[in-house]
């Protein structure tokens, strides 16, 4: 997995999400699906739950303390590892917005 922070800043997180909400992504697990964003919360059409900006925020600075190895002994690798509500929703947008590069994900990067 490779963290690309050149991808979305913190503060324009939120807005590249909003930019993709309506494309097609994939779970880790190949299952797909599109979310719309309503304010700060984001709804998948999998899901009867949303998931919040501040889950994708808290999500995104945990990406960060392990790219700068300030995560104890465990390692972000996958989405579980991010330990986040919604967290294989929140990989694979992750991925789709090209945040962050893994080589094992069945998903294509989404064109900026």
């Amino acid at each position: 997995m490779k963290f690309d922070e050149s991808a979305a800043t913190l503060e324009g997180l939120w807005d590249v999400i909003r930019k993709y909400q309506g494309r097609s992504f994939l779970t880790k697990k190949g299952l797909p699906f599109t979310y719309t964003v309503r304010g700060g919360e984001l709804f998948t059409d999998r899901r009867e739950r949303s998931i919040t900006r501040s889950t994708f925020e808290k999500a995104y600075e945990k990406l960060l303390a392990d790219r700068c190895g300030e995560n104890p002994p465990e390692k972000i690798v996958g989405p579980k590892t991010l330990n986040v509500y919604g967290a294989p929703y929140v990989w694979a947008v992750f991925v789709g917005i090209g945040l962050i590069r893994d080589e094992k994900y069945l998903q294509q990067e989404l064109e900026l």
